[in-house]
């Protein structure tokens, strides 16, 4: 092709005819353009291609570690509104032969603490190729709106309580106990150090109110993680 081309305006050339040669130059010039424009443009759907899969490939995976995420915040606020009961039970609990037998499994949810840590690699993945990459505005704002900010306040939330568990009922345990299951049971010498005004009794109500506080992050976690599934579940070609 480029031979054939070459001729041609070698021919022109000897047979002096200028003007033609010229409109044959622009003419060579435009093809050129035009084949770098449809070279661009087949470039451009490639990596628009390749955007394309990785988005549906990423969100996938980002729907299975936000699954696990759910899964793992159910139980703790299960664990933690459990442990709420419990510490009510335990404050209204009048000194009886009922209170007795009950108690030490009511403590059993109070002393406790759960962890949770979010899983964050697709996230991460997402993150280092570009946020941009999710072509959904709102989605890609919920997204950093739970990783970023939610994920973190509520890994707080939970270690506090594990904070509590260390720092404070530890050393009543120390001085009190008789025999300890986790998250099944406690049993102290003296029941009583929580039915009256004690540094027990204030460690119970702070606790409470720590446990409280972790319930309502979670469950404004749960509600953005349920937003953003919804979200990605419009996205994944299985769903459209």
């Amino acid at each position: 092709m480029i031979k054939f081309f070459r001729r041609i305006r070698q021919r022109l050339l000897a047979e002096n005819r200028f003007s033609k040669y010229l409109l044959y130059a622009i003419g060579e010039i435009v093809l050129v353009v035009i084949g770098i424009l449809i070279a661009l443009q087949l470039n451009n759907l490639n990596e628009a291609r390749k955007d394309e899969v990785f988005e549906k490939e990423i969100l996938a995976q980002i729907q299975e570690n936000l699954a696990s995420d759910r899964q793992a915040l159910m139980n703790i606020e299960s664990n933690f509104s459990n442990a709420v009961v419990a510490s009510k039970k335990i404050l209204q609990a009048d000194i009886s032969q009922q209170t007795q037998d009950s108690i030490h499994l009511w403590l059993g949810k109070v002393v406790q603490f759960d962890r949770f840590q979010p899983l964050t690699n697709a996230y991460e993945v997402l993150k280092s190729n570009g946020l941009d990459k999710i072509s959904n505005k709102k989605l890609r704002f919920m997204l950093g709106r739970y990783y970023d900010d939610e994920a973190s306040r509520m890994v707080k939330s939970v270690n506090d309580v594990e904070i509590a568990f260390n720092e404070h009922w530890l050393p009543i345990l120390f001085d009190e106990i008789v025999a300890f299951e986790f998250k099944h049971s406690v049993e102290l010498r003296d029941y009583t150090i929580l039915l009256r005004p004690s540094k027990a009794q204030n460690i119970l109500k702070f606790n409470q109110d720590n446990l409280i506080f972790g319930i309502k992050r979670i469950q404004l976690g749960l509600t953005t993680i349920g937003e953003i599934q919804e979200l990605i579940a419009d996205e994944l070609p299985e769903n459209k």
